[in-house]
């Protein structure tokens, strides 16, 4: 048996451990149920735990591995899934009252690929409800918790897919991503959070928010583990190189295109998250690439935009519900999802046109670099019971720029405030650039060691 705390372990990690047989699939499979057990009643990350059926899983793959069968690289590594992610024969729930009866036929194709890597399935995480609402107390399940700072919130909106990963309850999760709900959790629970190139991933079976700003996206300890991830469950248009091809070839030579207005002018971000991002610029140069200033459209204008698109989608989604059961919503979710009803066709084709201007500015600009260092969140997470500071800083962030235009976004752990809370930044490539994108986390995770760093639970 090794020796470090299996639930700490990447899935890397993981899978070397089960190639020279210092640790077997049932016996990381226990740790992590009794981590749950211990764990999670503080944390409320998971909201099902397929206990049996991961066992038998493991069990399948430890015999796999004693006859010589070894699989990809996710044979026999544990994940866990957003409960808006579909499993044949479980409860698809979106957290919501709404949806307490849906029991899924038939698997998301991401749940379909990574069978088919023959992975093992934990069980269903968390989330804001219907991947919109907030950390929310008037619902069927508790709001997961930072573990970090079990008062503190996680992000959102694959809030349980956050914690689950930060708390060394599972190593991989999958979460959805809208506005920024892959990487707000991995900013505030310190993890990564990778949303991929839009479409790269297949949305079907996934309980869609909004049609064409949803993206399906790795949450990880570490960067090869995200790219891992995305291996197992891209569909890409075209022959691709592997994701993880380019992680130990440095970025020297390369240039980053520094996004510094985002933060500095258009919405002032929290004076550590500014030094954790100008520390990263030093990093990268270190490294031996050049850093240079791009002005981009002023985040007000992406988040205008983005809005729009978002709110006219959402209320084709829930407005049949919202009329004929408003109460089953949370307060937080019918906050945000009304604003829907008095969008009119006229403002979503104007978004849309104004959008492809926006996504040409974005490819312009990556033309002349490799990738953008942007801010993530302007604060580290507040606390889980104030709802008026949820309200007013979930929105100050710079992810939702990217699902607007489809590029890949990167959120890495940057650092820790002075309270404990972990920094972040993000890293924003090309369209189906992630090998360069994950490149370049690769290179700055090397070199800071963050991810080494986990919470105290």
């Amino acid at each position: 048996m090794i020796s470090m705390q299996t639930h700490w372990m990447t899935a890397t990690e993981i899978a070397q451990a089960y190639r020279n047989r210092s640790l077997s699939p049932r016996e990381l499979v226990k740790d992590l149920l009794d981590r749950i057990e211990t764990v999670d009643s503080r944390t409320n990350a998971f909201l099902q735990v397929q206990s049996e059926d991961a066992l038998a899983q493991a069990k399948t793959a430890e015999n796999d591995f004693m006859k010589g069968r070894l699989g990809g690289p996710l044979h026999g590594i544990p994940f866990a899934l957003k409960d808006i992610i579909d499993v044949a024969g479980q409860r698809t729930s979106c957290h919501s009252s709404v949806m307490l009866d849906h029991v899924a036929t038939q698997d998301a194709v991401v749940v379909n690929k990574l069978r088919a890597a023959q992975a093992i399935n934990l069980g269903k995480l968390a989330l804001h409800e219907f991947a919109i609402g907030g950390p929310s107390f008037d619902l069927p399940f508790p709001p997961a918790r930072n573990p970090w700072n079990l008062d503190h919130h996680p992000g959102g909106s694959s809030s349980g897919s956050g914690s689950a990963v930060a708390a060394g309850l599972v190593p991989l999760a999958l979460g959805t991503d809208t506005g920024g709900s892959v990487r707000h959790p991995a900013a505030a629970c310190g993890i990564v959070g990778l949303k991929p190139t839009y479409d790269l991933v297949s949305r079907q079976g996934v309980f869609p928010l909004a049609f064409s700003l949803d993206h399906v996206g790795p949450m990880t300890r570490s960067v090869a583990d995200a790219a891992l991830l995305l291996q197992a469950i891209a569909s890409p248009p075209g022959a691709t190189v592997p994701f993880d091809a380019d992680l130990d070839k440095g970025v020297r030579g390369m240039r980053v295109g520094f996004v510094r207005h985002f933060h500095e002018q258009d919405m002032v971000a929290d004076a550590e998250m500014a030094a954790s991002l100008e520390a990263a610029a030093t990093v990268f140069k270190e490294l031996g690439a050049s850093v240079v200033d791009i002005q981009l459209p002023s985040l007000d204008t992406f988040a205008s935009v983005q809005k729009v698109i978002q709110m006219s989608e959402c209320w084709t989604v829930h407005h049949r519900w919202l009329e004929e059961r408003p109460q089953d919503y949370a307060r937080m979710s019918r906050r945000k999802l009304l604003p829907g009803a008095f969008l009119g066709a006229s403002d979503y084709v104007m978004a849309m046109q104004q959008r492809g201007q926006l996504i040409q500015s974005v490819n312009e600009h990556l033309r002349d670099v490799d990738v953008l260092l942007v801010v993530n969140s302007m604060e580290p997470a507040c606390r889980i019971d104030d709802e008026a500071a949820a309200v007013r800083t979930y929105p100050r962030q710079a992810r939702a720029p990217f699902n607007l235009t489809g590029h890949p976004a990167l959120a890495l752990m940057s650092g820790l405030s002075s309270a404990g809370l972990p920094l972040s930044l993000q890293l924003v490539g090309r369209m189906y650039d992630e090998a360069t994108v994950l490149r370049f986390g690769a290179a700055y995770e090397r070199e800071t060691g963050w991810q080494k760093q986990h919470p105290g639970i």
